[in-house]
């Protein structure tokens, strides 16, 4: 598939998973793992069928390179998700997860012994820079509209909001180190993503059983939601369920995108484009709940514009692409 479908999959599927993702949580900031499951189980099921051909097709990446990668995987989603339960606003949440440019960029020299030039030091800089300066104003002004009793902060208050500083940025790492992994296995045996999202989403589906009394509880939350009648097809079902299930379907076509991308493209490509997807998603987030647009949004913008144009070297290969129009031109007037 070529490189610009997969973009466009992200960019379409997670951002509107996005808005899906916050109405679940806004209802329950805690259903994070009833969401994770919901999403492996879907697509392992998928892939079950169309990928693995019931079982009878093996796998061309041994499977212990892959309980590596899923261990690594299912981590991060859990560790992520269960952040929000740790006194995590979803902002802060997204301003941690925006430096995942900076910290693939960091393992990729230490691990992969790689050397960028100072415009790639220099774009990604700016891009993150720019999510953050955008991720930490809407965090502000979710702040300033909280009540004075929410903003009193006790030890215990403290503590777990440190605990979930902790374990974004245990999630940071991991994530950044697995798709490292996941390059070196590309080049090794090939690229194969409709088998890697299949095994990275079907073999962590056990881990869940751990998870169970919270997946059960949230469950039996959502069944008790206001009815909600689906448009065209009539049905009529609980909104909650009719949330996950919108946001399962676009959590699959970005999550098929993002897999399509790591066989096509470096990793930290992939996390240049994933990146400047959650910075997208914030915007849209932004203007879809009708929160406020400020001048240091328009600054952050404009420092990921900037940064995206300098990491894609566009500049260099425009001059080209002027001059060959600019002789065609020359040759017709002769």
């Amino acid at each position: 598939m070529h490189p610009g479908l997969a973009v466009g999959l992200v960019f379409g599927g997670c951002c509107s998973n996005v808005v899906f993702l916050e109405l679940l949580i806004r209802e329950f900031p805690g259903c994070g793992n009833l969401i994770t499951f919901a999403q492996f189980f879907f697509i392992a099921i998928e892939g079950f069928i169309f990928e693995a051909n019931f079982g009878r097709k093996q796998p061309t990446i041994p499977i212990r390179y892959y309980l590596i990668m899923v261990a690594m995987f299912f981590t991060v989603s859990v560790v992520n998700n269960y952040a929000l339960n740790l006194n995590i606003a979803m902002p802060l949440h997204m301003i941690f997860r925006s430096g995942s440019l900076i910290a693939n960029m960091a393992l990729g020299i230490i691990i992969l012994k790689k050397r960028y030039t100072i415009s790639k030091y220099t774009s990604i800089a700016l891009v993150s820079l720019g999510i953050f300066t955008c991720t930490f104003m809407s965090a502000k002004q979710v702040s300033s509209m909280s009540s004075p009793s929410e903003d009193e902060e006790n030890v215990s208050a403290f503590f777990w909001w440190l605990l979930g500083i902790l374990a974004l940025t245990f999630a940071l790492l991991m994530s950044a180190r697995m798709g490292i992994f996941q390059e070196t296995l590309y080049k090794r045996f090939g690229k194969h993503s409709k088998e890697a999202l299949f095994y990275n989403h079907a073999l962590p589906i056990p881990g869940f059983l751990l998870l169970a009394p919270d997946i059960y509880r949230h469950a039996v939350l959502f069944s008790q939601s206001e009815p909600f009648q689906v448009p065209v097809i009539g049905l009529t079902l609980p909104i909650l369920w009719f949330y996950l299930i919108m946001n399962i379907i676009t959590q699959y076509v970005c999550i098929r995108g993002v897999f399509i991308l790591t066989t096509e493209c470096t990793s930290l490509t992939v996390t240049l484009v994933v990146t400047l997807r959650k910075f997208i998603s914030l915007i849209f987030s932004i203007l879809y709940f009708r929160n406020p647009f400020t001048a240091w949004h328009w600054i952050g913008t404009l420092f990921v514009f900037v940064g995206t144009l300098m990491y894609t070297e566009v500049w260099n290969n425009l001059g080209p692409l002027l001059d060959r129009k600019q002789r065609k031109q020359e040759e017709k007037q002769e």
